[in-house]
């Protein structure tokens, strides 16, 4: 006996017929395509230093330039690479721990679920800023150092990438442990799982057939929810100088470069608008797509 399983088929089905939900999956995978193919695609030399800066929007450069005269539509599709490799990471590291987390605990009960929440409590309460300032400092010249001794010279560039996908993948699996753990201890109460546990089948055989499969759906829905939110961090760090560092790019380093050369003499408006546009338009697909998501896993909608 069992818990009824989610119909990928009629998932599909109901996720078909939600316009919201085609338009952010036509949305998300344009911008993904153009970060992978679009930079390799426009002409040679389009984000090194030229001497036309500050050119605005025209047919040469759809985005206009910077202050370095680099072609901005160029700077935004790479700092998507950076930024969506930053928040898809980041996102699979929180599901992976936060829901493993959540499911030890809600099954486990008792002390040991006791005192694993209060652990996730502590960690709520010190600010997230605090923990990837730490993060970076005590981990950024050590893993540049240990890269450089077993020849990965060619990544020490990205150690600060890899050290913000870590730090912010610890951040986000909170949220995802709580909401994984509220569900296991509705689940462990059905006859599904006394069912189980009568036929003698182990703890781990419970967990990972029984409740684990029941735990897709809002499992999913939240990943596609924590996917912007790493994004939106990444981008706040670099816009404070303390992520993504010159000369790569991400959206957040992108709108803090726009941001400094807006003032009331002379605004080259197009160096924050477009990436603030792009930007804006992919968190608001994820969302979208994540709200369309609930309503096709939704029970409720199931007929």
């Amino acid at each position: 006996m069992s818990a009824p399983a989610i119909s990928t088929p009629g998932v599909l089905q109901r996720l078909a017929r939600n316009r919201v939900a085609l338009v952010a999956c036509a949305a998300l995978a344009l911008v993904t395509m153009a970060a992978m193919l679009g930079p390799a695609l426009m002409p040679q030399g389009a984000g090194g230093v030229t001497g036309a800066q500050f050119s605005p929007p025209s047919a040469r450069h759809f985005f206009g330039t910077d202050l370095n005269g680099r072609d901005v539509l160029f700077r935004v599709l790479e700092g998507a690479r950076i930024s969506l490799l930053v928040g898809i990471s980041g996102a699979l590291i929180s599901f992976f721990i936060g829901t493993a987390y959540g499911l030890i605990a809600g099954y486990a009960g008792g002390r040991l679920d006791s005192a694993m929440m209060r652990a996730v409590e502590i960690l709520y309460s010190i600010p997230r800023l605090i923990i990837i300032l730490i993060f970076i400092n005590a981990f950024d010249t050590h893993f540049q150092k240990w890269l450089a001794t077993h020849h990965f010279a060619r990544l020490i560039g990205y150690s600060r990438i890899a050290i913000l996908v870590a730090s912010l993948g610890l951040i986000e699996w909170l949220t995802m442990a709580r909401i994984v753990r509220g569900q296991v201890l509705a689940l462990k109460s059905l006859q599904f799982v006394a069912a189980a546990r009568s036929l003698g089948q182990s703890h781990a055989k419970i967990i990972l057939r029984h409740l684990l499969p029941n735990l897709v759906g809002i499992v999913v829905i939240y990943l596609t929810l924590t996917i912007p939110a790493v994004i939106l961090d990444e981008s706040f760090l670099s816009f404070l100088g303390l992520g993504i560092q010159a000369p790569q790019a991400s959206w957040g380093s992108l709108l803090s470069d726009g941001a400094s050369v807006i003032n009331p003499i002379r605004s080259y408006w197009w160096l924050l608008v477009f990436p603030a546009l792009v930007m804006s338009s992919t968190l608001l697909a994820l969302n979208f797509l994540g709200d369309a998501l609930r309503d096709a896993l939704d029970p409720r909608a199931r007929k």
